[in-house]
């Protein structure tokens, strides 16, 4: 490990370039396309004051003017959501990788109070489009711009139907810029600025705690077990004020939850995510029942560490006596390699992504931990945060934010309104991904290396199975808690932590869980994300599901991938998965997915470090 260590000390590694987008936060060109943006909702302002657009009483008898104002307000629409995203994700390169940055806070926070000046619009738009329902294929008939958004337009139709007034609307979009948006805000700046003394390698340093993390994947237990203890340590410092930031993201879901009319906060989540409480049961069951196979795992993983039962800190711990690390260069090229096998395209494209710089990869100081994937819509292109070190995982990572990219470059040309995914879908082309570079390495490695590639495999797809389970027990009780009143930090960590006993059992050691799981996710602390758990298994076991179908069709399947990929943004989860003749609303899809990773612990568990 050390002699990889000096390898990346030595190897630049990469942030990311979008010079190619503006100049700057403050620079003549960005502010030019601010002017802009205010000038198109000035526009789109004046058209629904022309046109009443808004929620109607009953249709208007004139259809063909109301077609044509539809379709030149959709064609203005799309312009105004281009702009905005592409200077809004330009604003967050700079949040996400500087959080002392204050310029890029300040230009944050005056994109939030655009954004209510968006939303008010787009409900505007919405509740109009609700009223249009029952004259709606007469109006695409009549409007060119219309037919080719008609699968769009009867999506927003179906979210229309959970808003308050357009008044409440627009007043819950400004309090949630003072409200849940500075929340997450709250819960990030926190969590990327927290610093602990850490000894390594006979020196001391002061180190973020979002570094700290990634030495859970160390194969010296002391350092994985100081490098949690330390992380704990730093959690509790924080807690009281996350806390209340939690209490405030969910006690505002729930309020707003109840005055749209839904069933409580999941039914949001559902209808955000085009699917139904059939797949999620099916979903959730199957999950459930995999419990025992992912526990023979982690006994296993146990009995190879020498232990008995699992600690925390040994949950990500490598197995295997060939320790798979990468230079930046070298993660780079195998993922290029490995996507070419599948498509000339998809491996054309992550060249192209590394060798432009798309990809801020260097862990720092007041940078975000994790891993995510931006689209900058203006110049078609995507950015990807990471935080590189040198692991397989770290190199798995890559090839995932990488198919997100992927994704996005499918929906080429597309206008706004009919890009994008629901949470759930979203995970199918970066799953696909990264199960092509995981089979590779499996398929080329030593004997001696298979092991850690099947481990790191596993410790992904317990996470997203098991760990994503306890995720959504966890948010299920904070929120039925919160209706009644609020929770103290206290509370937070034993609902983590019993939630961790009912999924991972007797696996782990009970006396070193981790109570502080909910401190550090910034998924708990996104508005109008709630339960942004539940989709990383659809999506794991989906895009497994489909890679399935590639291996037993080959490159006939190609096409219709890229197909699907494309018509994400429109139309419903089940009826999109049915295309391929998938039934997500049955647990045997389920079922023939979670054979895959039955198959991969079985070898797992017949394989030691000797092999």
């Amino acid at each position: 490990m050390p002699e990889v260590k000096e390898k990346l000390t030595q190897e630049s590694i990469p942030h990311w370039d979008l010079s190619n987008v503006y100049d700057g936060l403050e620079t003549d060109d960005f502010n030019a396309d601010v002017r802009k943006l205010e000038g198109q909702l000035d526009e789109l302002d004046a058209l629904i004051e022309k046109h009443g657009i808004g929620r109607l009483e009953k249709p208007p008898a004139d259809t063909k003017a109301t077609a044509d104002a539809l379709g030149g307000f959709i064609e203005r629409l799309n312009d105004m959501l281009m702009l905005r995203a592409t200077l809004s994700a330009f604003v967050q390169s700079f949040v996400t990788t500087d959080s002392y940055n204050k310029v890029a806070a300040k230009r944050g926070s005056e994109f939030e109070k655009l954004g209510v000046r968006v939303s008010s619009i787009y409900v505007r738009f919405e509740a109009w489009i609700g009223s249009l329902h029952s004259v709606l294929d007469t109006l695409c008939e009549q409007s060119p711009v219309a037919k080719e958004h008609r699968l769009a337009l009867s999506d927003i139709v179906d979210e229309s139907k959970y808003r308050m007034d357009t008044a409440l609307e627009d007043l819950a979009s400004e309090l949630l810029v003072s409200g849940g948006g500075i929340m997450h805000k709250l819960q990030g700046t926190v969590t990327s600025q927290l610093k602990r003394p850490f000894e390594r390698d006979g020196k001391t340093e002061e180190l973020p705690v979002t570094m700290i993390r990634n030495l859970s994947n160390s194969p010296d237990e002391s350092v994985r077990r100081r490098a949690f203890e330390t992380e704990l340590e730093a959690y509790a410092s924080i807690e009281e004020p996350v806390a209340f930031a939690l209490n405030g993201v969910k006690g505002t879901a729930i309020t707003l939850a109840k005055r749209r009319g839904l069933d409580d906060v999941l039914h949001g989540t559902l209808e955000v995510n085009k699917m139904d409480r059939a797949t999620l049961d099916a979903l959730l069951v199957a999950m459930k029942d995999s419990f025992p196979l992912f526990r023979r795992y982690f006994k296993s993983k146990a009995t190879k560490l020498g232990k008995e039962k699992l600690a925390w800190w040994d949950i990500t711990a490598p197995i295997g006596e060939v320790e798979l690390t990468y230079t930046w260069s070298e993660a780079s090229d195998y993922v290029v390699e490995q996507f070419g096998h599948f498509s000339q395209e998809l491996a054309d494209f992550a060249r192209n992504a590394f060798d432009k710089n798309w990809i801020d990869a260097e862990p720092r100081d007041g940078k975000r931990g994790g891993a995510f994937c931006m689209g900058i819509r203006a110049v078609e292109e995507s950015r990807i945060l990471a935080n590189f070190d040198g692991s397989f995982d770290q190199l798995t990572t890559l090839a995932h934010e990488l198919g997100h990219a992927f994704h996005s470059h499918c929906q080429k040309g597309l206008p706004t309104l009919r890009r994008g995914s629901p949470m759930t879908l979203a995970e199918t082309a970066s799953i696909f991904c990264e199960t092509i570079v995981f089979n590779a390495a499996l398929s080329n490695a030593p004997a001696a290396a298979k092991l850690g590639i099947l481990e790191n495999q596993l410790i992904g797809a317990s996470q997203v199975i098991v760990d994503i389970y306890s995720r959504f027990i966890f948010e299920s009780e904070v929120v039925r808690r919160r209706e009644k009143a609020e929770l103290s930090a206290d509370e937070f960590g034993e609902i983590m932590l019993d939630a961790q006993r009912q999924t991972y059992g007797d696996a782990l050691d009970p006396e070193h869980m981790n109570p502080y799981m909910w401190l550090w996710k910034p998924h708990y602390y996104l508005q109008g994300y709630n339960f942004y758990n539940f989709p990383y298994a659809f999506g794991l076991l989906f895009g497994l599901g489909v890679y399935a179908r590639y291996k037993k069709e080959g490159d006939a399947f190609i096409p219709r991938y890229k197909e699907l990929l494309r018509s994400t943004g429109e139309g419903k989860a089940a009826d999109l998965a049915g295309r391929f003749g998938i039934d997500i609303r049955s647990r045997d899809f389920w079922d023939e997915s979670l054979a895959i990773v039955a198959e991969q612990v079985d070898e797992y568990c017949g394989l030691d470090e000797a092999a």
